[in-house]
């Protein structure tokens, strides 16, 4: 019998668990160590961060689903990786700490014959001063974060219907953040409510971001064909923001933030100070603080992770001159290079390089998007993962056979505004591949046949229905694997 510990359950380690438990007969045991009680869709906490919907509808309860699936749930957080065993055994093992009602704060080792670390990013608020619900800005990154952005958001709405001006800010809280795009379809979605309660005109909106330009989403912009026209996201996405008024700081950093304002330094060395009334600021990412240690309990976390506290996997971490890095520099099993029985998928590796341009500023600030890795890419990590667990359990395979790379995948994203079938609108882009590959598409790194955008009703419809498909798949429903990552 061997037993696979899931450190995660979000969308890849969620994902990866499903496809094992699938994948592999009753004798062997896929265990999930999570420290929250319910999975969340998360693209859809947007929606709750306006009051479009509610925490229920964007989370379900994880244990029933891993009951009835034969899945055994442990919740608890992973605290260390202990992959040559301890003093007690020479098995390996990794420590949790449980996070469930009546055993908080227990600690154990559970023996493992493979572990999938998708622990996902710790949220570094702290990396700003100010930053953060605990500091003077509001999230979306957790549905409880996003309800509290709600209630902050509908008092704004009240003032601006007394009559008072409201700025809002919304965007990154970091000149190293990623998920931009998540910032992006927050602002048009708060454009949107703003307009549905007839305040607009009284509201500032004001997009704060460490992209160079407009349209780079971490992903270092993209080119397509539109209309038979070849463009780019920075026109596209420009063009947006002019239609909807909505101003933009770019290739900006905070370096600290008080109540009601927010102090910032620009790429070219400028200062600037920026008051709000409402800021809705994402956090920058880093590991969630795993450690690692040897039999003899030396710690070898600089072996197994990054300096960011990711796991390293088999990817080329060389360092390299951002020209000279390749495609192929990114990983494609997600199998740690020092042990292979551990793997790490979705945000928790860590990518080789960044995709878009790094920048620093005179003072030495990076200022510039990290690599997205959530999404559509964590959800195939999942998958590529089980899939070569599974065939190593089953003796199929000696090594990992089954590959997820980001720069052989495609990737969709659909930024919504408003909630509802018949209004609102979203701007859809798809990609090919991720990272882009200039060897293989000479002058653009992508695929213009793949590589696509578009703003209209018809990907607002498509955004409502991977809502209640992607709820449906992860609650393991008839059908569930059919559904594609």
């Amino acid at each position: 019998m061997a037993r696979v510990v899931v450190l995660g359950a979000g969308i890849s380690g969620h994902t990866a668990a499903l496809h094992l438990r699938r994948l592999l007969g009753k004798q062997h045991e896929v265990v999930v160590v999570s420290p929250n009680s319910n999975w969340n869709w998360i693209p859809s906490n947007i929606w709750v961060g306006v009051g479009r919907m509610s925490a229920e509808d964007v989370t379900f309860k994880l244990a029933p689903v891993y009951k009835k699936k034969g899945i055994t749930y442990h919740q608890a957080k992973a605290v260390a990786l202990w992959p040559e065993g301890d003093d007690s055994s020479d098995r390996p093992k990794v420590e949790i700490e449980w996070t469930a009602p009546g055993k908080t704060g227990h600690v154990e080792r559970i023996e493992y014959d493979y572990v999938i670390n998708a622990t996902g990013p710790k949220l570094n608020f702290g990396a700003t001063p100010g930053l953060g619900p605990d500091g003077h800005t509001y999230s979306v990154c957790t549905y409880g974060h996003a309800e509290e952005a709600a209630k902050a958001l509908a008092e704004v709405i009240a003032r601006l219907k007394r009559g008072e001006k409201q700025r809002l800010v919304i965007g990154v809280g970091h000149g190293t953040c990623t998920c931009e795009g998540a910032a992006f379809e927050y602002t048009f979605n708060v454009e949107h409510e703003l307009r549905a309660a007839g305040v607009r005109d009284l509201a500032e909106i004001v997009y704060f971001t460490n992209e160079y330009e407009l349209g780079d989403f971490g992903v270092g912009g993209l080119t397509f064909k539109q209309e038979g026209f070849v463009t780019t996201s920075q026109l596209w996405t420009e063009s947006l923001f002019v239609e909807r008024d909505v101003r933009s700081i770019t290739r900006a950093h905070p370096t600290r933030i008080e109540d009601g304002r927010l102090y910032y330094e620009t790429l070219d060395g400028v200062d600037g100070v920026l008051d709000f009334d409402f800021a809705m600021l994402l956090p920058p990412f880093r590991g969630v603080d795993l450690q690692a240690f040897a039999r003899d309990g030396s710690d070898i976390s600089s072996e197994v992770f990054a300096p960011s506290g990711f796991l390293k996997v088999d990817a080329d971490y060389t360092p390299k001159k951002f020209d000279e890095y390749r495609a192929e520099d990114w990983p494609s099993t997600y199998q740690s290079p020092k042990y292979a029985n551990v793997f790490g998928i979705g945000i928790a590796f860590a990518p080789p390089h960044p995709i878009s341009v790094p920048r620093t500023s005179p003072k030495g600030t990076a200022i510039s998007p990290a690599p997205p890795r959530t999404g559509m890419p964590s959800g195939l990590m999942g998958k590529a993962v089980a899939q070569s667990i599974a065939d190593m359990v089953t003796g199929k395979a000696t090594r990992p056979e089954h590959t997820a790379s980001m720069a052989d995948m495609g990737a969709a994203c659909v930024a919504s505004a408003g909630a509802g079938f018949t209004k609102g609108t979203a701007a859809s882009m798809t990609m090919y591949p991720v990272v882009p590959d200039y060897a293989r598409f000479p002058g653009y790194g992508r695929s213009l046949d793949d590589t696509t955008g578009e703003i209209g009703l018809a990907g607002h419809w498509m955004k409502n229905l991977l809502h209640y498909m992607f709820i449906y798949k992860a609650k393991g429903l008839p059908g569930w694997s059919f559904i594609p990552e």
